[in-house]
């Protein structure tokens, strides 16, 4: 083919991408013309609530789908020394989790959920297209092949960016996205567990969605057609199996304290391990190095301990019915099955160990979540809790429940989401017979979590960013703000060497009553306040002085990136009206008490459903 007929094969399928393009937005121009005349804003969020909710639970279903059926094709592989697979398939998910990120998608494909919360701080919830798709793929690869990681988390941030690009595409304002945002994620957990209300507590909860009753109905709308998107391709297949003979015993109270207490203990030491071992892998440059130490402590791991291998999908599912054997079997301890005490160290083992295996994958390279490790270790935790109440002699409890109630204190604990661990068991067992141990043990869980840790194991990501997530309104707004578009430059600057005389001039013409000192590198040297001259900018015998002689160092200079709530601080601390912005020394411009103010204000009104 020549050169001439490949231009003209490039040239006209460019013009065809830019015809079909140009179509596409005269539509949505037409769809939004058309709703702005016929249709309210509720009414419109209402009916999006339907294709959100649909294409989320399809996106967590095919993660799902597609993770699994990776992980149920290799292990029916069989080979003769088939434990050694252990080392090696982990390894290789990985691996190829690392090819795709870096040489076809060339980029950080990240662990999602951090990623939609610093978008809706920092971004006005604008998240980019490809992150509709890469979770399904980066996670299935993790997780199919056995890193020690879950679903969920890509699940709920799949669904979340869904719903942004839906709002990019159709020109909405950041409340409507905002909103759509928690549809999605919503929707994409509710169709996981088939549990509508966890999914509406969790974008409460985690995503920080200001559930007003106009933002409610379109969430809830959302989740239940998810849910049905769910059944119509997986059937009414339940993520966890728990079968609850028996109700809550008062009688058992102080044991659910204890097992409260236990559970934030628990989820205290997993936050603590998972963020320790990721700074030190930070420390290590190249990803391949991180790659051969992660994955080959992982595949050590899940080697010794089999229940650690993929998302413990399984495991979970044994313990929930009482049955504990998934500790040993497969494993090179198993011949310590008869011995309670050597069980009860082993799953002491495990429950530490798992946190060291979702950070080794992560540390790696592996794309997954930490919403399946909580409940993991949540339903060991519980099963490890009670059998040693029994196995000491001064209590008789039911094993399987406490599972249940375990895996609702990690939720609450690790995730800082009570709410959504205290619905998810509830809805898991299909009542609330369990619903005063399951707030007890989440109330529990979560404070003693919050005595050590300010941030969940999502907001840690974010906040080391710079960026602080709460719940708190008005810190959520200041988050939004961002400082180089406070900064205002219509100051007039003056060298350091200049004269009082130079100076003169400058203030007839300027509207401000501060001159900042710059020189010729950009470097400011101080500023020159109005006040200070004032009494002596008529006297002709100064005119000559050095203008350094009238010049100050200001008490308080803002960093361009540091956080809104620092800057302020410092404006309700220092009583200024004018704080120079300085990075590296150079002078960038001043930002003013006043156009703080109105910025939060007009970022207020951008938010508010009323």
């Amino acid at each position: 083919m020549t050169n001439s007929r490949i231009y003209f094969n490039l040239a006209a399928a460019k013009h065809f991408d830019n015809v079909f393009k140009k179509r596409i937005r005269k539509w949505i121009d037409r769809i939004n013309a058309w709703r702005l005349r016929h249709v309210t804003d509720r009414q419109f969020m209402l009916l999006l609530s339907l294709p959100t909710g649909f294409l989320a639970g399809l996106a967590a279903v095919a993660i799902k789908k597609l993770a699994h059926g990776i992980r149920d094709g290799l292990l029916s592989i069989h080979f003769s020394n088939s434990d050694l697979l252990y080392l090696l398939f982990p390894a290789l998910g990985i691996l190829l989790t690392i090819v795709f990120c870096r040489f076809i998608l060339k980029k950080e494909v990240g662990h999602g959920i951090p990623g939609i919360l610093y978008a809706i701080s920092k971004k006005k919830g604008i998240v980019s297209r490809s992150s509709t798709w890469t979770s399904i793929v980066a996670s299935a690869l993790t997780v199919g092949f056995g890193g020690s990681v879950g679903l969920e988390g890509p699940s709920v941030s799949t669904g979340a960016s869904i719903g942004s690009n839906i709002g990019q595409v159709l020109k909405l304002d950041f409340r409507q996205i905002m909103l759509l945002i928690g549809m999605g994620g919503a929707a994409a957990l509710a169709a996981i567990f088939q549990a509508p209300l966890a999914g509406i507590f969790f974008a409460l909860e985690v995503l920080m969605v200001d559930l007003s009753l106009g933002s409610v109905i379109p969430i809830i709308v959302s989740s239940f057609v998810a849910i049905l998107t769910s059944y119509f391709i997986l059937g009414q297949a339940v993520e966890y199996h728990a079968v609850i003979t028996e109700g809550f015993l008062p009688s058992n109270a102080l044991y659910y304290i204890g097992l409260g207490l236990f559970a934030g203990l628990v989820s205290a030491y997993f936050l603590k391990v998972t963020f320790s071992v990721e700074k030190r892998f930070k420390r290590v440059k190249s990803p391949w190095s991180r790659f051969l130490l992660g994955s080959l402590s992982l595949g050590l791991l899940i080697y010794l301990f089999p229940a650690l291998y993929g998302e413990g999908y399984e495991a979970i599912n044994a313990a929930l019915a009482g049955d504990y054997s998934t500790i040993y079997s497969n494993s090179l301890l198993g011949q310590f099955k008869d011995n309670m005490l050597v069980i009860l160290v082993l799953f002491a083992g495990i429950i530490l160990l798992k946190a060291f295996a979702t950070a080794f994958t992560f540390g790696a390279g592996g794309v997954g979540g930490t919403f399946a490790p909580a409940l993991f270790i949540g339903a060991f935790s519980g099963l490890f809790f009670a059998l040693s109440v029994n196995a000491m002699g001064i209590g008789e409890l039911d094993p399987p429940k406490f599972a249940l109630v375990g895996m609702c204190g990690l939720v609450a604990g690790m995730l800082h989401a009570p709410l959504t661990g205290i619905f998810l068991i509830a809805e898991i067992t299909n009542g609330y017979s369990l619903f005063v141990p399951l707030m007890i043990v989440a109330a529990l869980a979560y404070a003693v979590n919050r005595f050590f840790f300010r941030y969940s194991v999502y907001s840690n990501a974010v906040a080391e960013l710079g960026v602080s997530v709460t719940h708190n309104k008005d810190t959520s707004i200041l988050n939004m703000l961002v400082i180089n578009q406070l900064i205002e430059n219509n100051f007039s600057c003056i060298m350091p060497r200049s004269k009082l005389r130079d100076l003169i001039p400058l203030i007839a013409s300027s509207n401000r009553n501060i001159f900042p000192v710059v020189d010729q590198e950009g470097l400011f040297c101080g500023h020159i306040l109005f006040d200070h001259i004032r009494s002596v900018m008529f006297d002709q015998s100064l005119y000559d002085h050095a203008i350094e002689n009238f010049m100050v160092e200001p008490d308080y200079i803002i960093d361009p990136e540091e956080p809104m709530e620092s800057v302020v601080h410092k404006f309700e601390e220092s009583g200024k009206y004018n704080i120079p912005v300085i990075k590296d020394g150079k002078y960038l411009g001043y930002i003013s008490r006043a156009n703080v103010f109105s910025a939060y204000r007009n970022t207020l009104s951008e938010i508010s459903d009323e």
